[in-house]
């Protein structure tokens, strides 16, 4: 049996995809990996040519439609074959000892359902998506009023980002990133797939989500590094994209907690994150940068 699955989504992506596959490629591993790309229906020329050309082991799958992140991964997970799955983004740049490094700490420890190492943004900076708590509705009050900027090394303000907890120490931790999460296949038999109602924001946490629920633990090591270049693809439809940002908020507050909170809650949730919805798409209209 295959050790390890890689699935890549790719819209409109081509160039960052080549070069996150090759980074793949330069990987220095003792086990045995497939590499499965799901097109989503781009409209960019020659994707499948040069795969054929430069990557003839690369499993492609064709879509005739953008199906969303989701499904497509779920397109990928149906057709492989590993006892890991790994969910990578196509705009990102994995290290050479990357993926050894996760499938040792995988192996090491056999009660982590999930994990995922320490992500860095082009600047330098750390991707705070890839350690994350719940968004119950006190972490992401705080969260939207500004309060972990403030109080940065605060517990109680930090629910979201978990910016109080060392980058360079690993953590157990509610939910990690899309970009890079490593799993093991008997979790996803036992959890299910991608809950394809997320069409490319949220299934991330719903699905870390139900993970812990089914009492996997879930860990950020940071022993292991990449590169995520971020939202290479998203610039294309930017309200499309921010739609499907807060989409996903009333889509993992339905499912998750409406039953745990009184009416009043809830009400107060749903209007918060319309509000932010009407007011990133109006700022986003004047170009201006929403908040």
């Amino acid at each position: 049996m295959i050790d390890l699955s890689i699935i890549i989504v790719n819209y409109n992506t081509k160039e960052l995809t080549l070069q996150a596959i090759e980074s793949v490629y330069r990987s220095e591993t003792n086990f045995e990996y497939e590499l499965i790309l799901v097109d989503n229906a781009s409209t960019e020329a020659g994707l499948l040519d040069t795969i054929i050309d430069r990557f003839p082991d690369v499993h492609f799958i064709q879509n005739i439609r953008n199906v969303g992140f989701s499904k497509a991964n779920n397109q990928g997970i149906s057709e492989s074959k590993g006892r890991y799955i790994l969910l990578l983004n196509s705009d990102t740049i994995i290290e050479k000892d990357t993926l050894q490094v996760m499938m040792d700490y995988m192996e090491q420890h056999p009660t982590i359902g999930a994990s995922g190492c320490k992500i860095l943004l082009p600047d330098g900076t750390l991707d705070k998506a890839c350690k994350r708590g719940y968004p119950t509705p006190e972490a992401s009050f705080y969260y939207m009023l500004g309060f972990h900027k403030r109080y940065p090394n605060n517990p109680r303000f930090n629910q979201y980002q978990l910016g109080h907890l060392d980058p360079d120490q690993e953590h157990e931790v509610d939910s990690l990133v899309g970009a890079f999460m490593l799993l093991r296949r008997e979790v996803i038999d036992q959890v299910g797939p991608l809950d394809e109602d997320f069409f490319m924001y949220g299934e991330d946490i719903d699905w870390c989500y139900r993970i812990k629920q089914a009492g996997w633990k879930i860990r950020y090591y940071p022993k292991a590094i990449i590169l995520h270049l971020k939202r290479a693809s998203s610039k294309k439809k930017p309200n499309k994209i921010i739609y499907e940002f807060y989409r996903a908020m009333f889509l993992f507050y339905n499912k998750h907690y409406r039953n745990k909170y009184p009416t009043w809650v809830t009400g107060l949730v749903f209007t918060g994150i319309w509000l932010k919805l009407i007011s990133s798409i109006l700022l986003n209209m004047t170009k201006v940068k929403p908040w």
